[in-house]
């Protein structure tokens, strides 16, 4: 399962091992830009994922109500 996208915590601490590899600036130039290529990546999907964390949360949190009960969030292929 290579392709499989790393837990959000894998992912961020991946992302914060690489600014401070970045940060040192004893990386060659090429593996700099490997890096930071990565970082950049890292970023979407991390900003990606909590976007979806958010929209959960939001569902959760909105009732007619006003109680807490939660229900699935509408399918995004309408």
């Amino acid at each position: 399962m290579a392709d499989a996208a790393p837990r959000f915590e894998e992912a961020l601490a991946e992302l914060e091992g690489l600014v401070q590899r970045l940060e040192k600036g004893e990386l060659p130039l090429e593996e700099s830009l490997v890096a930071f290529e990565r970082g950049v990546n890292l970023v979407r999907l991390l900003t990606q994922r909590l976007a979806d964390v958010e929209q959960r949360v939001e569902v959760l949190l909105k009732t007619e109500a006003g109680k807490l009960i939660r229900r699935p969030l509408e399918d995004e292929e309408q």
